[in-house]
């Protein structure tokens, strides 16, 4: 398995309203994409930023998986996004590696991408997900 690309970094805030005008303003990033993703509990923006994104998510839910990562770690880097020319393949040849997968099948994420995450334990303690490319 090899990956070619960073699709995007994703940064865990209390509030994106309030972080926005850094992302949007100071730093001059286009808002490209902003949904609530009820499954996730996360609402989630994506900036652009060159061939990739900044996304940033913020918790619905102060007991959710992300809400339970902000009250320990605080804001900043929640996970590192790597472009693969399909999810499902890349699960199957990871999980024959070895690799610990938190989804076992490709699920919908930000934008109506196909995502799935990598355990931390197998990507050096970085959340690692995966994103099917389909031209952004």
């Amino acid at each position: 398995m090899r990956f070619e690309q960073i699709h995007h970094v994703a940064y865990v805030v209390s509030d994106i309203d309030a972080a926005l005008p850094l992302y949007t303003g100071v730093f001059g990033m286009p808002l490209e994409v902003r949904e609530v993703l009820a499954d996730q509990g996360v609402e989630a923006a994506a900036l652009g930023v060159g061939r990739g994104w900044i996304e940033l998510i913020q918790p619905l839910d102060p007991e959710s998986s992300v809400g339970r990562f902000l009250e320990r770690r605080g804001e900043g880097m929640h996970h590192v996004a790597f472009e693969v020319p399909d999810v499902e393949a890349a699960l199957h040849e990871l999980r024959m590696s070895g690799v610990d997968l938190i989804d076992q099948a490709p699920r919908r994420g930000l934008g109506g991408h196909l995502i799935a995450f990598l355990h931390p334990r197998s990507s050096g303690g970085v959340l690692t997900e995966l994103v099917q490319s389909d031209g952004h």
